[in-house]
């Protein structure tokens, strides 16, 4: 008969014996010198400027395990794009770590969260949802935070730093620590804070991580070198600079839409009217809202106004959709309705009776070049504050996917808004204007004939009167003709008859 508490106790012993052989967790053990460097720099507040495969993220992790550890009942917060791409980037490290090295620590794979024996706890977020973010806020203890990817992080960082996450930092004077590859433009709050002398800074590449050739058997120029060859690029092409040795230069061929302020921006509308609405139903992502509007008379549009939310149900949606269509009482409403789409498609127009078509999306890349032709002669205009403003210069052409025929969008960062507004732009009719023909109105015609009339008065009044001036000058001078206007011999008889 099997006694279950020998079972237990047998089981119990397998898992805690292991532990007695497990390496202590040592940083110095565990990080090359350019990471270690990074995550010791006393600083408060540092960047690191990384190439791809540098072996940041696993920095981040092990010095939020090691901060966990040597500080107990603290918090440690790591935050990237989204809660999806925080479990894909550092969750399986952390996890690593805590198993090669039998250390005390739970994981929950709900909140993404790591608690430890001694009462600290290691959280992960994603920035893109408000709710994640009101969740760092409530939080206290923090005693280091990092943020991963920051260079494709919207213009909101700025407010998620200075306003929430340094009043986070507070209780123990904690650190903070932004890290990313430079983006394709050189410009938004990582780029600026990368400059700043208010922060300290770091840079390596994968040239200095020893992992690399140790895995691959090439060295990391060999590595490069054939990409280049793949691709067809020199070494100083921009996205082999970018992403192979961490440098910010401009790399607008990289950037999928070609908003540029200058030429895009505006600041006050002009009489529109006619309107699109645009939805695109985000799965695991958000749900957007772009609206279209044009002038009749000019080929121009304006993305006029944008909804982006995340986690709304269909009646939140529809009580959106529905105040959009009184307001602007559209051309078209078009869906994206692949997928999950179709049915919510579907409930809206049988509950809500909101007119939905589907939208186009076929030949997306054809759509994506005359979107750029517009944007490159500034016939597309956008609030350079807008959502679709900031995802232009973040969302980019993954090269290493893309083939001559075949342009492929990188997963991340990913923009909601974005293909709404492509819905959008796909429909409106911005091209069939016309010119305005000049209104003749008879009140400013009449106006204006009765001015001339009185100006060619006026001018013949003055004309008169020069005429009467000179009749009067050529009389006087009558008085000083000794013969009177008369010829000399009417002038004689004239005089003799008299006498």
């Amino acid at each position: 008969m099997i006694n279950k508490k020998e079972v237990l106790e047998t089981i119990l012993a397998e898992r805690l014996a292991p532990r007695a052989n497990y390496k202590p967790f040592i940083l110095e053990e565990f990080l090359f010198k350019e990471q270690l460097d990074f995550i010791n720099d006393p600083a408060r507040f540092a960047t690191a400027v990384c190439s791809v495969r540098a072996g940041k993220s696993v920095a981040c992790a092990a010095d939020l395990i090691n901060t966990a550890i040597s500080n107990p009942k603290t918090v440690g917060l790591y935050i990237t794009l989204a809660r999806s791409s925080a479990k894909r980037i550092i969750w399986p490290t952390l996890l690593e770590i805590v198993s090669d090295y039998g250390l005390d620590a739970q994981p929950n794979l709900s909140d993404l969260s790591l608690k430890f024996g001694n009462g600290s706890i290691i959280y992960c977020f994603g920035a893109n949802d408000a709710n994640e973010i009101e969740k760092v806020r409530g939080l206290s203890n923090v005693a280091v935070v990092y943020l991963d990817e920051s260079q494709a992080f919207r213009s909101h960082i700025k407010e998620l730093v200075e306003d929430i996450i340094v009043k986070r930092l507070y209780d123990l004077n904690g650190r903070c620590r932004m890290i990313g590859t430079p983006g394709p433009v050189p410009a938004g709050y990582f780029y600026e804070a990368s400059q700043s002398p208010s922060w300290a800074h770091h840079a390596w590449t994968l040239h200095q991580n020893p992992w690399i050739q140790k895995k691959s058997g090439l060295t990391v120029d060999e590595l490069i070198q054939q990409d280049c060859q793949r691709k067809g690029v020199p070494i100083t092409d921009a996205s082999i600079q970018r992403e192979c040795f961490g440098r910010w230069v401009l790399d607008s061929d990289s950037l999928v839409f070609k908003y540029n302020a200058t030429r895009n921006n505006y600041y006050d509308l002009p009489p529109l009217h006619d309107f699109v609405i645009a939805v695109d139903i985000g799965l695991h992502d958000a749900d957007a809202i772009a609206v279209i509007g044009w002038n009749k008379h000019s080929s121009d549009c304006y993305l006029i106004e944008e909804l982006v939310n995340a986690e709304q149900d269909i009646s939140t949606l529809a009580t959106q959709i529905e105040k959009l269509v009184k307001r602007y009482n559209p051309l078209k409403v078009v869906m994206d309705t692949g997928g999950l789409g179709a049915k919510v498609a579907e409930e809206l127009r049988k509950r809500f009776a909101l007119p939905i078509v589907a939208a186009e999306k076929t030949r997306k890349a054809e759509f994506i070049a005359l979107t750029n032709d517009a944007l490159r002669n500034g016939r597309f205009k956008a609030k350079s504050t807008s959502r679709f403003a900031q995802d232009a210069l973040i969302v980019e052409w993954d090269l290493d996917k893309s083939t001559s025929d075949r342009r492929v969008m990188k997963s991340e960062p990913h923009s909601d808004i974005c293909d709404a507004v492509l819905y959008g732009f796909r429909e409106a009719l911005h091209w069939l204007s016309t010119p305005e023909t000049p209104k003749v109105d008879l009140r400013s015609d009449w106006a204006a004939h009765s001015q001339k009339l009185m100006e060619e008065a006026l001018e013949h009044q003055i004309e008169r009167q020069k005429a009467d001036e000179a009749e009067a000058d050529s009389l006087a001078l009558l008085d000083m003709d000794p013969f009177q206007d008369q010829s000399p011999l009417s002038y004689y008889l004239n005089k003799k008859r008299n006498s």
